[in-house]
């Protein structure tokens, strides 16, 4: 029989559409109810999800998504993402931020027929692996749009004035294209410009970004990240909507972001007790990783029970590659 963190998984996933991983979790299913003996029940289940895969792949279309060309090709990477807000786990005052930004863009032409604009400029700041990337797929998801995400190596040359007709092309793009806009890492643009160590030639392309930010209005959502916002140009922050803070998370938010993980398992013995203090320090993207190599010693172990000596073990191995 299913335990309930499956069945929540399964519900979860059948909410946000995400039909493979639903179907993952009904073979789950069926492996639990092959080792306790279910043989029948695990057969019919595992051909139910056959039939369902097949009836899938022959009603599948292609999403319609506009392929970066020309001299777009190399700035950009496209992708349609189906990661939504109820995947991550956040402190509250950053999910509501987020809500009101895609309540905002789901009124996108009510707010204008009032003469104001949608929240769509967007900073995020924050330490690595505290879920700014994962921000920008879960907006493009929930709005259905496709996330663009800017290649920087390829946007920032040696060469005088290229990289800012490069720039201009992107935001060409955002008035032609709708889409998410996501500038990873923007730090490698956004400098101070009054740097000593930096160069004319950033500084010229930091002055056009915040040109073509300001002229911009577009329906396109922009997302900047960076890792760094003290080397970023104090002139760029009010250009932007809203800027977002990301931080480490609490042990009670690494410890919904574990049990989020884990859901297909069984984790119903973990002692969270123990287990908590050790995701201190630690980012989303670290306890994630130490669920994940857990999860699969699991697997390799034929059980689908996590315990919670192999996830102290996944978060101590974690820790310890972070130290150095």
């Amino acid at each position: 029989m299913a335990t309930v963190n499956q069945i929540k998984a399964l519900i979860r996933s059948h909410l946000d559409r995400d039909d493979e991983r639903f179907l993952a979790l009904a073979l789950q299913v069926a492996a639990s109810e092959a080792r306790q003996g279910h043989g029948k029940a695990a057969a019919e289940l595992r051909a139910l999800v056959d039939e369902a895969r097949k009836k899938s792949h022959a009603s599948r279309r292609p999403i319609p998504i506009a392929t970066p060309r020309g001299e777009l090709t190399g700035l950009l990477s496209v992708s349609m993402p189906s990661t939504k807000l109820t995947d991550m786990v956040l402190h509250e005052p950053i999910r509501a931020r987020l809500e009101r930004v895609l309540r905002e863009q789901r009124a996108f032409d009510k707010l204008q027929a009032h003469g104001l604009d949608p929240a769509r400029k967007l900073l995020l700041v924050g330490p690595p692996g505290t879920g700014k990337t994962m921000t920008a797929a879960a907006l493009a998801g929930e709005l259905r749009l496709p996330l663009y995400v800017i290649v920087l190596h390829a946007l920032i040359t040696r060469f005088m004035g290229e990289t800012a007709a490069k720039l201009r092309l992107i935001f060409d793009a955002l008035q032609e294209h709708r889409g998410v806009y996501l500038f990873d890492e923007f730090d490698a643009i956004g400098t101070e410009r009054a740097s000593g160590s930096d160069v004319g030639e950033i500084r010229r392309v930091l002055n056009s970004f915040l040109q073509f930010l300001e002229q911009d209005d577009s329906r396109s959502l922009v997302v900047a990240a960076t890792n760094h916002p003290s080397t970023l140009d104090r002139a760029l922050f009010r250009r932007f909507d809203m800027v977002v803070e990301y931080s480490a998370p609490t042990e009670a938010l690494a410890q919904a972001a574990i049990a989020n993980r884990l859901a297909a398992f069984d984790a119903s013995g973990l002692d969270w007790e123990a287990i908590r203090p050790t995701t201190a320090g630690l980012s989303y993207a670290e306890v994630v990783a130490a669920c994940d190599a857990a999860a699969k010693d699991a697997v390799l172990r034929d059980t689908m029970t996590i315990t919670t000596e192999q996830l102290q073990a996944a978060l101590e191995e974690r820790r310890h590659a972070k130290q150095g």
